[in-house]
């Protein structure tokens, strides 16, 4: 009676208990985590119903919040049911801006992640040997991070989802010849560039049409990049960062950036991958919020000065 006592009557907290079981426990080691910690009456119990069962406890940090019976507990810890926290970085966030949220949830400081970014560079020197950081392979998604995690888990954990959609769009995988680097690059412009869809392989067609006439990008995004990067950037950009000698400048540069500058997703990948044909090179915004596109400068400064007007309209002047 003592022994299906002590396995089957519930135990543990009425109230949210965190407990975290260490990489590399041994089954003794976790039953006696369980009872120092009042999960379960008894350790030895625990060990018998896992002898019994012939399960695989798994590590990480779990939630308890009810009273449970013995096997309940264990069947937690056989299926890996760990506490995770849900984060979501939405397409065109940069390495500032996840840092922010998984500070923002309290996973780890905007500093280690930041840190973390360049130093597990290695994640993806296969697919991008020049990559100063993981900017552009932190592929924009909702998560579950068990915050036991190091960022580098967390960050693998990203970058595994982005091989996972770049494989399917053929950006890599056996047999293909992609420049990793200037796909992904030329994706996190068009990302920043225009938040519509279907305007994406516009937008890499104007970036595609000026590189091959040596033009500038003149992309603002790239801008305010290099001033993020900088530890500069307040909000609005000034003459003086339109200015830098940043590589990122696409100004003062022509070409591409060195590296990305955001985490692209799917279609603005797809874009960069595959643009259209067209002849435009220039765009700007209209007051809906998308973009006109235009093949000479006479034509653009006339888009220009309609979006100005529509601003000064809006605005009631």
């Amino acid at each position: 009676m003592v022994g299906t006592y002590v396995v089957l009557a519930p135990a543990g907290p009425t109230v949210e208990q965190f407990v975290v079981i260490p990489t590399g426990s041994s089954a003794a080691r976790i039953g006696r985590i369980l009872e120092d910690q009042g999960i379960i009456r008894n350790r030895y119990a625990f060990d018998a119903w896992r002898v019994f069962k012939r399960g695989t406890l798994k590590a990480g940090e779990y939630r308890f919040d009810h009273p449970a019976p013995l096997p309940e507990v264990y069947g937690r810890l056989v299926r890996g049911d760990v506490y995770t926290v849900t984060v979501t970085i939405p397409e065109g966030y940069n390495i500032f801006d996840i840092a922010k949220t998984m500070e923002d949830a309290k996973l780890h400081t905007a500093k280690e992640f930041i840190a973390g970014a360049t130093a597990n560079v290695g994640l993806v020197r296969d697919l991008d040997p020049t990559a100063p950081t993981l900017e552009g392979y932190l592929f924009p998604e909702t998560y579950k991070f068990p915050p036991a995690w190091t960022v580098k888990e967390m960050q693998a954990a990203m970058v595994k989802e982005f091989r996972r959609k770049a494989a399917a769009l053929g950006i890599t995988g056996a047999g293909t010849r992609v420049n990793v680097h200037d796909v992904v690059t030329m994706a996190s412009l068009v990302e920043k560039e225009t938040g519509v869809a279907s305007e994406r392989g516009a937008v890499a067609s104007v970036f595609e049409n000026r590189m091959a006439r040596g033009m500038p990008l003149e992309t603002d995004p790239s801008v305010i990049y290099a001033a993020l990067l900088e530890g500069k950037f307040q909000g609005v950009i000034t003459m003086s960062e339109l200015r830098s000698p940043s590589p990122y400048n696409t100004y003062t540069h022509t070409g591409l950036p060195p590296g990305p500058i955001a985490n692209p997703g799917v279609d603005a990948l797809r874009a960069a991958l595959d643009p259209p044909k067209t002849s435009y090179l220039y765009f700007v915004a209209d007051a809906e919020g998308h973009s006109r596109f235009a093949t000479s400068l006479k034509e653009h400064n006339s888009n220009v000065e309609q979006y100005r007007k529509a601003l000064r309209e809006g605005n009631g002047r």
